[in-house]
């Protein structure tokens, strides 16, 4: 029982609009629709298998956050080709949080935000 976590399943996103949100994750970001149910809550499938869900938020008010701001601060994605990654998002009018930063332990990171503001970021190591 000394590994009791094999990993991450997914993390959840709270969208105002789930539809239009995962389509754009699927579109713009390259995942596919896994599972949905009548709520609507979607889990979203990236092509190395890991999970994404989408699910309605309750009507809170977004709370102001950064990098550093208690909780979950972001979602990072992997990519194999910075350049190639970076010229895809701008294709696709991604408001940039910054430039491009080196990552912790190596490699390279930019911040962006998708359509309902939450920051995300893709990482070449």
């Amino acid at each position: 029982m000394k590994h009791i976590i094999s990993g991450i399943d997914h993390p959840a996103l709270a969208a105002k609009d789930v539809e239009s949100l995962t389509k754009w994750y699927c579109e713009v970001l390259g995942y596919e629709v896994f599972a949905r149910t009548e709520k609507p809550v979607y889990i979203i499938k990236a092509p190395d298998g890991t999970y994404i869900e989408m699910m309605p938020h309750d009507g809170s008010e977004r709370p102001h956050r950064n990098v550093c701001t208690p909780g979950w601060s972001h979602l990072a994605f992997r990519v194999a080709d910075m350049d190639a990654a970076i010229a895809a998002l701008d294709g696709h009018h991604v408001s940039w949080e910054a430039p491009e930063f080196e990552a912790v332990g190596g490699g390279r990171i930019r911040n962006f935000f998708d359509p309902e503001g939450n920051m995300v970021q893709i990482v070449q190591r």
